[in-house]
């Protein structure tokens, strides 16, 4: 930490530490502390820190090229990129368009949709249904697809207010039902949402497959995902998924799409497609979208950075890493382990009331009473104070308020997919000390506003 005065401004009043380096899954600030990072950021790092195969790779860029503009120049690193992810990705999806981030690739998902239907005579359809919660992104069309009332509130008058369906949220449900029943009817909500908006409107269902930071890890049950696939063909919505997290080997397949044999329509990449070595995003989709768009004149749209060749150079050597160190396979085998360590705390924890995901994309909610599911008085601050404790003793974890915002606490637990088994370890220890100082403050205070 330093004493000198910061002209950058950061979205709280919270400092930290200044980062010295990274190695593996460990951060250490320029005290010498070494952090696990059990997010991996913000779900970024799926290769972990400072990977010297990556960094070769990149240097070598670098001293080629760090910027050839797309209107001007092909470049081998964006077309072997692109190449790359095809062979990656579910048969159909074969077209490519580069991006820099998470909210341009899903703005970007949309705009080609939009532009699709153009070509296609469909000019009528331009809603966009998602779920709430949800998270898409901070620019404006990625927002207005949000469902998290916090961050869309302040700039609600300046959207146009898509509309929302409830997002699978059926852990939460006490009713007769089955959970293949619970995803059925949380699917039907779909339809319902079209019929009223009128489907010669509704142009495209955004979806995160397992839920990001505004659920936390939410996986429906294998139904939900069949039907809303089937609703979507029927009422020639287009079917986007926001991959964004859960691409790119975090749940244990390259998409979290491949659980279920689905192949979306267009699929929006960043986070762990780039690792964090260098700002990188996609969407893929197929020729049948995108060939009508260049057809009608080309795709109306683009950022100064896509297909930069030093971005889409480490893009490449991320996905070889991926492939050369299995690390999709290691993130199934150790998103298992990890998960029934997660789930072995609610023996000790009254107060955890539900554990889920996928591979290593994995999470946690706090509850005040575990039968109900009724969340923790929001007063306690719970999501925020965890997160301070684990990082006072060295671990990294990520929270948001699960029920959209308001009230409500998840915690991710997402290392990178090199995580060992003894690492896990690791984590589980600092997680249990944290959760038991956090219990000690939260629990008294909890049943004196009971």
């Amino acid at each position: 930490m330093t004493d000198t005065p910061s002209h950058l401004f950061y979205q709280n009043r919270n400092p930290r530490p200044f980062l010295d380096r990274g190695e593996g899954i460990y951060l250490f600030d320029e005290a010498g502390k070494r952090y696990i990072d059990g997010s991996s950021g913000a779900m970024v790092s799926n290769i972990g820190h400072s990977n010297p195969r990556v960094l070769a790779k990149m240097k070598a860029q670098m001293d080629r090229a760090t910027f050839g503009y797309r209107l001007h120049f092909r470049t081998h690193p964006s077309e072997d990129l692109a190449a790359k992810t095809v062979a990656m990705t579910p048969e159909g999806l074969d077209r490519v368009f580069f991006v820099s981030g998470g909210s341009e690739a899903v703005e970007s998902a949309v705009k080609l949709a939009r532009q699709y239907a153009l070509a296609t005579g469909q000019g009528s359809r331009h809603k966009v249904i998602s779920r709430f919660p949800s998270y898409h992104g901070c620019t404006f069309g990625a927002l207005d697809l949000t469902g998290y009332d916090p961050l869309r509130d302040p700039f609600a008058p300046m959207m146009e207010g898509m509309p929302k369906v409830s997002a699978p949220t059926t852990y939460l449900d006490r009713d007769t039902l089955t959970e293949e029943e619970r995803g059925i009817r949380y699917a039907e909500l779909l339809r319902a949402e079209i019929e009223a908006a009128g489907p010669e409107t509704v142009l495209a269902f955004v979806m995160e497959p397992i839920g990001g930071a505004s659920t936390g890890a939410l996986v429906a049950p294998d139904s939900y995902y069949h039907r809303t696939h089937e609703i979507c063909a029927e009422y020639g919505v287009l079917l986007i998924y926001d991959e964004v997290m859960t691409g790119a080997g975090r749940t244990g397949k390259f998409l979290a799409a491949e659980h279920w044999g689905i192949t979306p329509d267009i699929v929006a990449l960043s986070k762990g497609f780039g690792a964090g070595y260098a700002p990188l995003g996609a969407i893929v989709a197929g020729a049948r979208l995108v060939e009508p768009v260049l057809d009608a004149g080309g795709f109306q749209h683009g950022f100064t950075y896509a297909g930069n060749p030093l971005a889409c150079a480490a893009g490449l050597a991320v996905l070889e890493e991926l492939e050369d160190q299995r690390l999709i396979e290691n993130a199934a085998r150790m998103g298992d382990i990890l998960k029934a360590r997660l789930t072995a705390l609610m023996d000790r924890y009254p107060f955890i009331g539900d554990v889920r995901g996928k591979g290593l994309l994995l999470a946690f909610e706090l509850v005040a009473d575990r039968d109900t599911m009724k969340p923790l008085p929001k007063e306690l601050h719970a999501h925020s104070r965890l997160v301070e404790i684990a990082y006072e003793l060295g671990l990294i974890l990520y929270s948001r308020r699960t029920r959209g915002g308001h009230e409500g606490d998840h915690f991710l637990v997402c290392p990178p997919l090199i995580v060992t088994e003894a690492q896990i370890d690791e984590i589980m220890e600092i997680l249990d000390t944290a959760l038991d100082r956090l219990a000690q403050e939260i629990v008294p205070v909890a049943e004196a506003l009971a």
